[in-house]
């Protein structure tokens, strides 16, 4: 990494946080999808976003300058970052009033960088990328193909990391331009970046997904196409992830939902005996389970609402099954668990009504964990009950042969036994960069996972 360049100075200040940074390595094509649908998504926005690029060198710049024409239209400013090349400056849409290009230096390391910041009220989205020296490439060197060009960083939609990385990089033009960077300085203290909603967060990951799906049909045919496959693949993934993570850091009082019953879902599937590719792929609805669908009702799972209010919507909402996670064919079994979470035991669920052994057996785990999860983080929050794990089970309890299969409400009974006995189960974040290794493995069978000798022989 760089020193003194855009994502070495945002790692170092993260370094040693409890928000660490989660890198990964992205093919040029992916980045080219990837950027294209986040930029393209701003014409959509209702927000007039600052939208701050660098495209490395000139030449880049000048073949995306008739987007970022159109761009400007509703763009409040835009800064284009390259060190000048052939035609930087003579595009017309240079010459427009809020677009500013900022020429930098051959040995500014920002020269070196991929970033692409978009930040306003209604919609905030990063990509921060450097690419990989000739020393990192190794032995087989750098790659002749272009679209094989490798860079190191992550992107996001969170609104404070976005807004943070913009403040640095209004720092760094200020070494070439004092006046931009008061300019756009004011800006920003004038703008409240806030949480983007449901709904739009839908699109663009509807919009992300779309695109690097279409960048897979013009991969080369070349001995790494394979690898460029999986870049792509894994960066839908990372799109899913990440709307769950805006989920659930949008619901204060129950933040790590996702993390939650993906832990409890895995831990009930290995109670069950599940084959471990069943398993996994509990632990990956567990992660998703609070998407919302493509259209109808905006967010099934509303951060903030209680337990029982979220219930009431989805008795009284006409729940789609047009899943957001569908649009991904690797992805369909787990838009079937998830789709499936809220049907009841009894057949008056949502949305299909189907009763008993009709109910995938994920679905009926998912739904049973996710209102145990989100119970037992309510009591946790009452200073008065005493034991929120007893609480929460006999809520669950209470709904056995109505809502919830009645075996599985005893296998959580096992589970909450051994939980008070000393097992211990850790909820923690996915490395969000690295999310192939969630989806890999899906349909095969591997051996069985024990948990902790069957919760202490039960």
């Amino acid at each position: 990494m760089l020193k003194d360049s855009i994502l070495e100075k945002l790692e170092r200040a993260h370094r040693g946080s409890k928000r660490p940074l989660n890198f990964g390595v992205y093919y040029k094509n992916t980045l080219v999808a990837l950027c294209h649908a986040l930029e393209d998504f701003i014409l959509e926005s209702e927000g007039n976003p600052v939208t701050i690029a660098a495209f490395q060198q000139g030449k880049w710049y000048i073949q995306e300058a008739d987007r970022y024409g159109e761009i400007a239209q509703v763009a409040s400013d835009i800064v284009i970052m390259a060190a000048s090349g052939t035609g930087f400056t003579e595009h017309p849409t240079s010459e427009l009033a809020n677009v500013t290009l900022v020429g930098l230096e051959p040995r500014d390391p920002v020269a070196q960088e991929w970033h692409l910041m978009i930040l306003s009220p209604q919609y905030t989205a990063m990509v921060l990328c450097q690419e990989l020296s000739a020393a990192d490439y190794g032995a087989k060197g750098q790659p002749s193909d272009d679209k094989e060009r490798k860079f190191y960083g992550f992107w996001t939609f969170e609104p404070d990391l976005v807004r943070e990385t913009v403040e640095l990089t209004i720092a760094h033009i200020g070494r070439y331009n004092k006046d931009l960077e008061q300019k756009l300085t004011a800006q920003l203290q004038g703008m409240t970046s806030g949480q983007m909603s449901g709904h739009d967060v839908g699109k663009v990951v509807s919009r992300v997904v779309n695109y690097l799906q279409g960048s897979q049909q013009d991969l080369p045919d070349a001995s790494d196409r394979q690898v460029l496959d999986e870049n792509l693949v894994s960066n839908e993934m990372q799109a899913f992830l990440r709307m769950a993570q805006l989920i659930d850091r949008a619901d204060a009082r129950n933040p790590m939902a996702a993390a939650e019953v993906a832990t409890l879902s895995e831990a009930m599937g290995q109670l069950l005996d599940l084959p471990a590719w069943q398993v996994k792929r509990m632990r990956l609805a567990g992660l998703l389970h609070r998407l919302p669908p493509l259209q109808g009702v905006e967010e099934i799972l509303s951060p903030g609402k209680s337990a029982a209010q979220q219930v009431a919507m989805q008795q009284s909402a006409k729940i789609p099954k047009a899943s957001i996670l569908r649009i991904m064919p690797r992805l369909q079994a787990i838009a079937q668990i998830v789709a499936h979470q809220a049907e009841c035991w009894d057949g008056d669920g949502q949305p299909d009504g189907l009763a008993y052994d009709e109910i995938p057996l994920e679905s009926r785990i998912l739904g049973l964990v996710a209102e145990f999860q989100q119970q037992v983080t309510i009591y946790k929050g009452e200073e008065s009950t005493p034991n929120p794990l007893n609480r929460a089970l006999a809520d669950c309890q209470a709904q056995a042969g109505a809502k919830f299969d009645p075996k599985l409400v005893e296998s959580l009974e096992l589970l909450v036994r051994g939980l008070q006995q000393g097992l211990s189960l850790h909820a923690t974040q996915p490395k969000i960069a690295a999310g192939m290794w969630l989806l890999d493995g899906q349909g095969e069978p591997e051996a069985k996972l024990p948990l902790q000798a069957k919760l202490l022989a039960t």
